[in-house]
């Protein structure tokens, strides 16, 4: 097929205005957008302090950095890391477990086809955009001086942030849940509390616990991060090495971070598959 040449196109670009070529004002106004997101660019650079030397002064001192790390030790401190490291994986666990338990009545009051109240429905979805507006480092940092320094305020944190967060994906699934079912226990002389009961809890829980579970797994990594302000963990041990610059213990707690991690996603994602009814692979079980 030969390849048309200027005059067709030309025709075409006539007859389908728009197809071919854009408009002249369209595409000024393209170019402005790219335009004014470069010059956005630029002066956030320039007032944020942004240079290439200042980010290759900072890879050089990177590469400092990276070369005190190697190699790994624990420096007397083995059994205190493995201990704090299990400290983290307690403070997911129990802190996503707390939202979960909390976020499923949560989750039936802030369903439209559970609780008609208009005003029981829009009070509860603002108060939890108050509490999911809010990182968990900061409810971290306000819990530590309620409750004190300790793994507990890092529980507290993370249930109350993930409530926020689960509690409105609860209410969704239980919007989108098939009325049928309910229609059927409600036909059968069955309360309210019978509906949500028979009808609807076992069609959302592989829902509620699949994302459950995809918050544990993020939870593992945030609880690192919230004991650098005082909520216990391994996080604790690892802002306190990078103070005093001892990178070799750096490189120890990242090391037994890293697999720990990739072992909670694993296991999250396989139960979440079987929770959804998705069936692993016959390699995945095999090994």
């Amino acid at each position: 097929m030969s390849r048309p040449d200027s005059t067709r196109i030309a025709a075409l670009a006539a007859r389908y205005p728009g197809t071919i070529y854009a408009p002249p004002g369209q595409l000024w106004g393209r170019r402005a957008v790219v335009a004014g997101f470069f010059v956005a660019f630029l002066w956030a650079s320039d007032h944020l302090g942004m240079s290439f030397a200042r980010l290759l002064q900072g890879l050089q001192d990177l590469g400092i950095v990276a070369s005190m790390m190697v190699p790994p030790t624990s420096a007397g401190f083995f059994w205190d890391y493995v201990h704090a490291l299990g400290e983290t994986l307690a403070m997911a666990f129990l802190g996503t477990l707390l939202a979960s338990l909390a976020s499923i009545p949560l989750g039936f009051l802030g369903a439209r086809n559970v609780v008609a109240n208009p005003v029981i429905h829009f009070g509860l979805r603002r108060v939890l955009d108050v509490i999911r507006g809010v990182d968990s480092l900061v409810w971290a940092l306000i819990f530590v001086s309620v409750v004190g320094l300790g793994p507990f305020a890092g529980i507290l944190a993370i249930a109350l942030n993930d409530t926020g967060v689960l509690a409105k994906m609860y209410a969704e699934a239980i919007e989108g849940a098939d009325r049928k079912a309910s229609e059927g226990v409600a036909a059968a002389g069955g309360s309210k509390a019978d509906i949500a009961r028979l009808a609807i809890f076992p069609q959302v829980f592989p829902v509620f616990l699949s994302n459950s579970l995809y918050f544990f797994e993020a939870n593992t990594r945030s609880a690192t991060i919230l004991g650098v302000v005082g909520a216990g963990g391994i996080g604790f041990f690892l802002a306190d090495r990078i103070r005093v610059n001892a990178w070799s213990d750096v490189c120890f707690i990242i090391l037994l971070i890293l697999p720990t991690v990739a072992l909670i996603d694993y296991l999250s994602r396989f139960l979440r598959e079987r929770a959804i009814g998705v069936e692993p692979p016959a390699e995945a079980l095999s090994r």
